[in-house]
């Protein structure tokens, strides 16, 4: 007997045609070193049939809408949001969709939210690691995310190229390792300063089990809790000050543990299992990366966790589908 398509993908990519076709005569052919994908709903919809995804939560990947100019970063934001929207109101089952901000600028980011979540009613935002060399958690998008934990939001982030000075040498594709290291980057900065304990009530999705976050985790939090927020290190002179430290050391591993980790390009033991040291079942959520890593990769991922020992039935329906009924509520009334 066939099952019905259960699986919610909260990492799945549109490439909207009128975007791709603005960025190539800029001379933007892709992200990441890969050309744009050829895409459309209908390759989606049959991908995820084939690979049993009820629902894609989608997203514009890198390089997103900024390249510099920031009147055309509002204008392809606020264009491939209504694609967004009229997406979903499409395919309402199928599809949800996190809203593109005009970042860096903070002002039109901020008016983009609130048309996208209140106007639009999309899930919820997506977020490069960086803009303009600036990674998440900089003062300067602090009024970006006041607002998302105002609102509760959820939050996805995803990694983009970063500087070009900060780029290994390697001659592999960038997204082998500079992706999972500007995630990782990204992460760091929101708990060094200080934003993901300030923001406690925002959901922040990590792309790619959060890059080698669950790795360092303790090396992290560690050294995070013995310098200053300019990254200078604490002078400890008292017996107290090292219970701080400690204190402190809880503190940012517990809130890397409030954090989602998606499963796309990782669904390896060896990630597993440095993901469920970090996070209970609860944490971990299904995601292809579709189309920019195409459906093999994706069957590989349905594979992945399907053949992962360290996951009983349970937990596997509760990463593949339950925890993100929970965050996307909406996809529950409409059954």
């Amino acid at each position: 007997m066939i099952q019905e398509p259960f699986r919610i993908d909260v990492h799945h990519h549109i490439v909207p045609p009128e975007y791709a076709a603005t960025l190539t005569a800029f001379g933007v052919k892709g992200g990441g070193g890969i050309d744009f994908p050829h895409w459309d709903p209908q390759r989606s919809l049959n991908m995820m049939d084939r690979q049993g995804i009820a629902t894609a939560i989608t997203s514009l990947s890198a390089p997103g809408v900024y390249f510099g100019d920031r009147a055309l970063a509002r204008d392809l934001a606020r264009r491939s949001n209504d694609y967004s929207a009229n997406l979903v109101h499409s395919y309402p089952q199928r599809f949800g969709a996190f809203a593109t901000l005009p970042l860096p600028d903070v002002d039109a980011a901020l008016l983009e939210l609130e048309y996208a979540l209140d106007t639009l009613h999309l899930d919820g935002v997506v977020l490069l690691s960086s803009y303009e060399g600036q990674y998440l958690g900089d003062p300067a998008f602090d009024a970006v995310f006041t607002e998302l934990n105002r609102r509760k939001a959820v939050v996805f982030v995803h990694p983009d190229v970063p500087p070009k000075d900060r780029v290994s040498p390697i001659p592999l594709p960038v997204g082998t390792l500079e992706f999972v290291f500007d995630t990782t980057r990204a992460v760091v900065n929101l708990a060094a300063r200080g934003t993901l304990m300030r923001c406690p009530d925002m959901r922040i999705i990590l792309s790619h089990a959060g890059g080698t976050a669950p790795y360092l985790a303790e090396r992290i939090a560690g050294i995070i809790s013995m310098v200053d927020r300019e990254g200078r290190p604490l002078i400890i002179q008292r017996i107290e000050e090292v219970q701080q430290i400690l204190g402190e050391m809880q503190s940012v591993t517990a809130s890397l543990q409030r954090l989602y980790y998606d499963t796309a390009l990782s669904a390896s033991p060896y990630i597993f299992r440095a993901l469920q040291e970090l996070v209970k079942p609860a944490q971990i959520l299904f995601g292809s990366d579709y189309p920019w890593a195409d459906e093999m990769i994706a069957a590989f991922t349905v594979r992945g966790i399907e053949h992962y020992d360290g996951f009983d039935d349970q937990m596997r329906r509760t990463i593949e589908r339950e925890n993100a009924l929970a965050l996307f509520p909406r996809l529950k009334e409409q059954r």
